[in-house]
């Protein structure tokens, strides 16, 4: 094992892993991956954990936070954005806003 806390390299997927998490495997079999630790950020650890427990996937897709603008920099910003997308849920530290269904 080791540590990428920053999105930094790019890792061979594991052959049993590609169809089970398609959606962050590019064409080379590769994905640029982030590992969490409860240490450095206990937000996303328990929800990875939480996601793992659900769906037996300890994996999820991080993407660019943005609608045709720059990408969000503040809370404000993501606030903003969060409305006008099909998003659900919006996590910011401990505060969450959440879409009632249509």
């Amino acid at each position: 094992t080791y540590d990428s806390p920053y999105m930094l390299m790019a890792k061979m997927v594991r052959p049993e892993w590609r169809d089970r998490i398609a959606g962050i495997v590019h064409v080379d079999g590769t994905a640029r991956i982030q590992t969490v630790t409860e240490k450095s950020n206990w937000h996303l650890y328990r929800l990875l954990r939480e996601f793992d427990a659900l769906t037996g996937l300890p994996v999820v897709l991080n993407t660019s936070f943005n609608v045709q603008e720059p990408i969000v920099c503040t809370p404000e910003d993501a606030i903003k954005t969060f409305l006008k997308t099909d998003i659900d849920h919006l996590f910011i530290g401990d505060f969450e806003l959440k879409k009632q269904p249509k």
